[in-house]
């Protein structure tokens, strides 16, 4: 039988069978732990059934691995699902350009939710649909309280593995909620203090839309670190500053150090072509990776 895991818990592995829609509670045979291998949540897997009464089995096989995220620790995702509140807590436009690198360097495909559209003064969900359109991502602005808005990010996930990432409090397990009514995540309360979620997501675990569509809600972060990526390629992650490239006077313009008449991305940050804020978390970031080099 071939199936995914879902959740591992205590040396038990639970594989979802797409063909019976059934989940097994199954242990590893013990040549995994010989060749140090761990089962990760999303494997797909082929296990053998023990007993069908109790849905017990043993998972015997895990098959090739088409990518692996360290946090969380989860294979075979498709595509990534960003979920930040547009206020409360205020969107931090660095956090998420963080998210974003990282994904990028797994090759991951990313779509971005601004959730809490309630709460859009000022323009500000405009002006982040904006700013991450033009970096060629596309942008979901809604609710979870609006079953339309639901619908739409439902379809989008259809016959995929999703990852919800995003910080604490901005939704996320509310939209898996959602997303599937047979699952009941632990949704914390906002702290009217300080404005942050409480974090409520425990453990690493797939929940099924449907037969062939899972999604991944992930602990919320305050904080992620950029790692393993050079400085000279920091910017290849940030794709509005392509069409700009070959325009710098210099090849290997660092797009930090050099003035505007030299850099074309500085000029078209000068000019409103390319946005500041994704300018200057793509300075802040360098400048943290260029620390690390020396």
């Amino acid at each position: 039988m071939t199936g995914k895991i879902i959740k591992g818990i205590g040396g038990f592995y639970y594989i979802h069978a797409p063909k019976t829609d059934e989940v097994y509670s199954c242990r590893a045979v013990g040549i995994f732990r010989k060749l140090g291998i761990k089962p990760l949540v999303g494997d797909n897997v082929e296990f053998e059934i023990l007993d069908e009464d109790k849905r017990e089995g043993s998972l015997t096989k895990i098959l090739e691995r088409e990518n692996v995220l360290i946090r969380p620790a989860v294979a075979n995702i498709d595509q990534a699902m960003v979920v930040f509140a547009v206020r409360e807590p205020e969107l931090n436009t660095n956090l998420l350009d963080r998210f974003l690198i990282y994904m990028g360097m797994q090759d991951i495909q990313v779509n971005i939710f601004l959730n809490k559209s309630d709460l859009n003064r000022d323009g500000l969900m405009e002006r982040y649909r904006y700013i991450y359109e033009n970096a060629g991502y596309k942008v979901i602005c809604g609710s979870t309280e609006n079953e339309a808005d639901v619908d739409s990010i439902r379809e989008l996930l259809k016959d995929k593995t999703t990852v919800l990432a995003g910080p604490s409090g901005v939704g996320k397990s509310s939209l898996t909620n959602k997303l599937n009514d047979g699952v009941c995540m632990e949704v914390g309360e906002l702290s009217a203090k300080i404005k942050r979620g409480k974090q409520t997501t425990r453990h690493t675990e797939l929940f099924t839309i449907d037969a062939d569509s899972y999604v991944l809600d992930t602990p919320g972060f305050t904080s992620l670190y950029v790692t393993g990526v050079e400085t000279d390629r920091l910017g290849f992650y940030f794709e509005e500053f392509n069409d700009y490239y070959d325009k710098c006077k210099y090849t290997g313009c660092s797009h930090i150090y050099e003035s505007e008449d030299i850099c074309a991305v500085k000029r078209a940050v000068a000019e409103g072509k390319i946005p500041e804020e994704r300018y200057d978390n793509y300075r802040l970031i360098y400048e943290e990776l260029k620390d690390k080099e020396r």
